[in-house]
C-alpha cells in the first residue's frame, strides 16, 4: 500500500462521495471522475494503480446500488447476464492490454474517451437509443457486451455511460430498466478489471475502502437530491458535461506537457 498523508486519505473519502453523489443524481459519471480525482487531487501518480483501485471501488459501488434496484424488480436479469458474461471476458482482455501501456499514454488515451463520452452525452441527452434491428437480439447482447468490456478493461472504468445505452440498443430495454441492469455489468466489470490488476500489485485496498466508504454516503446524498431536483436534473446533467470536458483538458494539459 502507498503510505498516505491524513489529508490524503481525508481527500480519498472526500473523492468518494463526489464519486457517489455524481452516481446518486444523475445516474453517472462516478467512474469517469475517479481516475482523475485520485491521480490529480488525492496525489497517487501511479496510473496503473489509480485504474485498477479506482475499478475496484466503482465495481463494489455498482453492486451496492444494484440492491435497491433489484428489489424494485427492475433489473432484467437474463439480457444482464448475457451481456455481463461476454463483458467480463472483455474486461480480462482490455486490462490485460491496459496494463501493457505506458501509463501516460494510457491518461492521454482517457482523456479523448471523456471527451468523446461528453460529446455522446451532449448530442444524445435528449434522445433515446434506437434499437438495433439488423441482428438477433442474443448475439446484440453478447456482442456490445464484449465491446464495452474491453473498453471498461482497458481504461479502468465502470463504463455505466457505455453499457447503458449498449442495454437499451441490443436488449431493447427502457431507460428505467437499462440503467438497473447497467448495474450488474458495471460492478461485474469493474471487479474483473480490479481482479487482473491486483494480480500484478496494482490495487491499494486502502484507498479502494476509503473510496467504497464515501461512495456509499455520496450515493445516499445524491440520490436525495436527485428526487428534491426534479426538471432541474437536466441542467445540472449539462454541467456534468462541461465538468467532464475541463477535466479531460486539464489531464491533456498535464500529460502531454509531461513530454516536453
Amino acid at each position: 500500500m502507498i503510505a498516505l498523508t491524513l489529508g490524503q486519505n481525508l481527500d480519498c473519502i472526500l473523492a468518494g462521495v463526489i464519486v457517489g453523489f455524481s452516481l446518486g443524481l444523475i445516474g453517472g459519471g462516478g467512474s469517469i471522475l475517479a481516475v482523475p480525482l485520485l491521480l490529480y487531487w488525492v496525489g497517487v501518480h501511479n496510473p496503473h494503480l489509480v485504474i485498477g483501485t479506482t475499478a475496484l471501488a466503482v465495481g463494489i459501488n455498482a453492486f451496492i446500488n444494484l440492491i435497491p434496484h433489484a428489489r424494485a424488480g427492475n433489473v432484467r436479469w437474463a439480457i444482464a447476464i448475457r451481456f455481463t458474461i461476454a463483458g467480463v471476458i472483455g474486461a480480462f482482455a482490455g486490462a490485460e492490454l491496459g496494463k501493457a501501456i505506458n501509463g501516460k499514454y494510457l491518461l492521454i488515451l482517457f482523456a479523448l474517451l471523456m471527451l468523446w463520452i461528453a460529446l455522446t452525452m451532449y448530442r444524445t441527452r435528449d434522445k433515446q437509443p434506437v434499437a438495433h434491428k439488423t441482428c438477433e437480439r442474443h448475439a446484440c447482447v453478447y456482442f456490445y457486451g464484449g465491446g464495452t468490456g474491453i473498453l471498461s478493461g482497458f481504461f479502468g472504468i465502470g463504463g455505466g455511460f457505455l453499457i447503458v445505452p449498449a442495454l437499451m440498443r441490443s436488449g431493447r430495454l427502457p431507460i428505467l430498466n437499462a440503467v438497473a441492469s447497467s448495474l450488474l455489468a458495471v460492478g461485474a466489470l469493474g471487479t474483473a478489471t480490479a481482479i487482473s490488476y491486483s494480480l500484478n500489485g496494482l490495487v491499494d485496498w486502502r484507498i479502494a475502502a476509503e473510496y467504497i466508504a464515501g461512495g456509499i454516503l455520496g450515493g445516499w446524498l445524491g440520490a436525495l437530491s436527485a428526487n428534491k431536483l426534479g426538471r432541474r436534473k437536466a441542467a445540472l446533467n449539462d454541467i456534468f458535461i462541461g465538468v467532464i470536458v475541463l477535466v479531460a483538458i486539464y489531464m491533456l494539459y498535464k500529460e502531454i506537457g509531461y513530454f516536453q
